[in-house]
């Protein structure tokens, strides 16, 4: 069992993919864990698989899209365990849409709640321990998606440039008390949310290469991180291209699968 002393962080979406790869990787190094996912069973049979004695890890049910569920399983880990060293608001959803559909009207709305506010709603129960504290680290997960919109994927490109707005914003009001805030934007990284993608995706990265740049970012006092770097270089070329040529390049590329039929 680790020492109570141990920094510990707190994450959400951490039963599958870049959260789990991030809780292995902070684990790795030391850190107590807390764990938040809607799957709570998953995540005690990840817990029990890396042999977390109860010091180690702690499990928290937890819905970033309901503000009741996630605000109380943050009270609850400051309760438990302390306020957290770092948080990491990860949990996100990405499903493609067609704003002509108006069944896709609730898609956004559901991606918007669960990818924006539930940042928000992630970190409400820390913030204000953390600035008395004069210590601690948010970190939002957004992606490259938004930086600048693609077709058929206007929810999740739309959620995640909120997500950066959101934390840079944030970032200003949390600076005077000592605490900080991280924005990691992710490339195409191997999880279940980008295997179905029916286009080219450069720089594929595996998970656990991710989450290893990720904690260097979170550890080490960076504000903003593109990860990998090159699809940072590629992003900001994309952000300048005029939108003239951006709305060529983009013409025919396969869109994301809408709810819908992923549900044939």
């Amino acid at each position: 069992m680790k020492h109570a002393a141990s920094p510990l962080l707190f994450i959400t979406g951490a039963s599958s993919g870049i959260g789990q790869a991030l809780a292995l990787r902070f684990r790795a190094a030391g850190w107590r864990l807390a764990l938040a996912a809607r799957r709570e069973d998953e995540l005690r049979r990840f817990v029990q698989a890396q042999g977390c004695a109860e010091g180690d890890a702690q499990v928290y049910a937890a819905d970033v899209a309901d503000a009741a569920s996630i605000t109380a399983a943050g009270r609850a880990c400051i309760e438990r365990q302390g306020v957290p060293d770092a948080v990491i608001a990860n949990a996100g959803i990405s499903v493609g849409i067609d704003s002509a559909r108006i069944e896709d009207l609730a898609v956004l709305h559901d991606t918007l709640r669960t990818n924006v506010f539930g940042v928000a709603a992630t970190f409400q129960p820390f913030i204000e321990p953390m600035r008395q504290r004069r210590h601690g680290t948010l970190v939002g997960v957004a992606s490259v998606a938004g930086i600048r919109g693609l077709p058929g994927h206007a929810a999740y490109c739309a959620s995640k440039a909120a997500t950066i707005a959101y934390c840079e914003s944030l970032r200003g009001e949390c600076r005077p008390f000592g605490v900080r805030v991280v924005t990691l934007v992710p490339g195409y990284i191997d999880t279940p949310l980008t295997r179905g993608n029916p286009y080219p995706m450069p720089f594929l990265m595996p998970p656990h290469r991710f989450a290893g740049a990720a904690f260097a970012a979170v550890t080490t006092g960076a504000s903003y991180r593109v990860i990998p770097w090159q699809m940072g270089m590629v992003a900001k070329l994309l952000r300048i291209l005029p939108n003239a040529l951006f709305d060529r390049i983009m013409a025919g590329r396969p869109r994301k699968p809408r709810r819908a039929d992923l549900a044939r």
